[in-house]
Parts: structure tokens; C-alpha cells; sequence
């Protein structure tokens, strides 16, 4: 069931003429977030996916750490005008520690699709203890795998190809470079934690050996949310903030921005992207240090 689109009539307008046409519109809507049956918060989502994002904001909140961890999702009900059910509740059940959480560590409000971080108090608030140690990880990836990986993320956007206003989230194996998941969004974060809840719920958490790319820019809480779920390498196409290269500086993960054709720029461990090796020479070719053992041709005779 996904509802990620909407069709409008819309006066357009090119050059002095005007014309009315139907129109796709990404579609924005209220997902209440229930833990237990008690209201956690309310985001403004795509709608599809909308387990993967319960899952992943779960992850990104440091409520669930494993997939066992989390015992069910359902849609509640829920409905419209006419009674029908708008699938715009979803009930997380936990199970074990995380089942014990403290109402406290819930928080009752609307997160805009802009940002998932409303309410917080302090901006050290939001550095949620991280279970899986990102700076370990043994990852190095050539500079070429990323180069090809906006093209194949962006070939996965189809919901954008028709509305032109979605973000989007890619999953990909750094070993192939294959996309393994990607999710769209109206809200960047919400197309992360749809990434991420995928991969919790597919008990591929932590996501060692992995690289994120994000079709935006990287705030800080985008680095959180990837630092995690275990990512040590976080990409984007465009900028990122002083504090997201901050807390991956901290975290030991590897933040690439402006990840556009062949060129990006690498704020923290660019040890992890692995120098080209020297193109090595032609057996044939000696090098320029070593002396020629080839005889000099001889001198052609002098005629007088």
C-alpha cells in the first residue's frame, strides 16, 4: 500500500502562455508513532515503507539496537472522513531491555519533514550513545566506487522522476558497490531511517562494510542516525554542517560531501579512500633509473 504521489491541476506557465495540466505531487502526510500503544511522536512522511520507518527512527533514537529487540509493528486505526483506514498509525511493540524504557525517553511531538530533531533540548542531547564503534571499521573503498554511486541512486528514483521533490537514501555494499536498498522521502531523515529500518529488520544490523548516500546535504543528525546503524562511511551530493563533520570527526566515520561526476570532498578519515596505485610500467619499457643494457646501433660508414 503506498499512497507517495498526488495529482493536482496546475495553471503552467511558458513565456506569455498559460495552459492547465494535471500535475504529480509528492505526497506528505502525519505518521503517528506509537510505542506499547502510547504515543511516541508524529512525523510528516512519504507514506510507503512506513514499517521501515518506524523501525529506523527506533534505531535512530537509541530505542533498538537489534532486530530482536523489536517484537511487532501494526498499523492502528485510524480513518478519513469516509471511515476508511488511512494507515497513518503504526504501533511498535518491544521486547526484552528495550521494553523497559522509561516513558522519559519518549518524546511527545510533530517532527516536521525537515527536521527530526524538534523537541531536543540541547544539542548534547542528541548524542545518543553509539553501541557500534564506527571508527574500527576496517573500510577503505577506491575513490571510482563512490564516483558511480549518485548515478545508481539516482536511477532508483522513481517517485522523483515524476514529482521532482523527494529525497532519497541509498544502501550499498562497499565491496561491489551494488545498491541494496533505497528509499525515498519528502524528509531526508525519514528516507535514512526507512534505509536503516529495512536493514534492522533484515538483521543486517550493524552495517559494517557499507557506505550511506544521502541525495541532500549531511546535518547531524543524519551522521547520528548512520553513525548508529553501524555506517562508517556517510556520503552526500551536496554541503555538510560544521557539526555533522564535527561528531564524524569524533565518531571516527568517514564524511564525504559534494559527491558530484567525478569529484568529491572528504572531511573526515580520508584514510579510508584508497590512492590509485601508480599505473605499473610496460615490461618492455625500462625504467628511467635503470641503465640501458641495448648495444648502440653502429655508426653508418662515412661516404668521403
Amino acid at each position: 500500500m503506498t499512497r507517495a504521489t498526488a495529482r493536482r491541476r496546475v495553471v503552467r506557465l511558458r513565456g506569455d502562455e498559460r495552459g492547465v495540466r494535471p500535475d504529480s505531487l509528492a505526497a506528505e502526510e502525519p505518521l503517528e508513532i506509537r510505542l506499547g500503544g502510547e504515543p511516541l511522536t508524529v512525523t510528516m512522511r512519504t507514506p510507503g515503507q512506513d514499517f521501515d520507518l518506524v523501525a529506523g527512527f527506533l534505531v535512530g533514537e537509541g530505542l533498538v539496537h537489534t532486530a530482536e529487540e523489536l517484537a511487532a509493528l501494526r498499523y492502528c486505526a485510524g480513518t478519513d472522513e469516509s471511515g476508511a483506514n488511512t494507515y497513518n498509525v503504526v504501533d511498535a511493540t518491544l521486547r526484552g531491555a528495550a521494553r523497559a524504557l522509561p516513558l522519559s525517553a519518549h518524546r511527545n511531538l510533530l517532527t516536521t519533514s525537515a527536521c527530526g530533531l524538534c523537541g531536543r533540548d540541547t544539542v548534547d542531547a542528541v548524542r545518543t550513545h553509539v553501541r557500534h564503534p564506527v571508527g574500527e571499521d576496517p573500510l577503505t573503498v577506491p575513490p571510482s566506487l563512490l564516483y558511480g554511486l549518485p548515478e545508481r541512486l539516482r536511477a532508483a528514483q522513481r517517485t522523483f522522476e515524476s514529482t521532482g521533490g523527494l529525497h532519497a537514501a541509498g544502501l550499498f555494499d562497499a565491496a561491489t558497490g551494488d545498491l541494496l536498498c533505497a528509499r525515498e522521502d519528502v524528509g531526508r531523515h525519514n528516507a535514512v531511517d526507512k534505509v536503516v529500518g529495512w536493514a534492522l529488520r533484515e538483521g543486517r544490523l550493524p552495517l559494517t562494510g557499507h557506505v550511506l548516500l544521502v541525495s541532500g546535504r549531511a546535518s547531524f543528525e543524519l551522521t547520528q542516525k548512520a553513525a548508529l546503524a553501524g555506517v562508517p562511511l556517510l556520503a552526500a551530493v551536496s554541503a555538510p554542517s560544521s557539526l555533522a563533520v564535527d561528531l564524524a570527526e569524533e565518531l571516527g566515520l568517514t564524511l564525504v560531501g559534494f559527491l558530484r561526476g567525478e569529484g568529491a570532498n572528504v572531511y573526515t578519515r580520508p584514510d579510508r579512500i584508497a590512492s590509485p596505485s601508480p599505473a605499473s610500467p610496460s615490461p618492455d619499457t625500462p625504467s628511467p633509473d635503470t641503465p640501458s643494457t641495448t648495444a648502440p646501433s653502429p655508426a653508418a660508414p662515412v661516404t668521403p
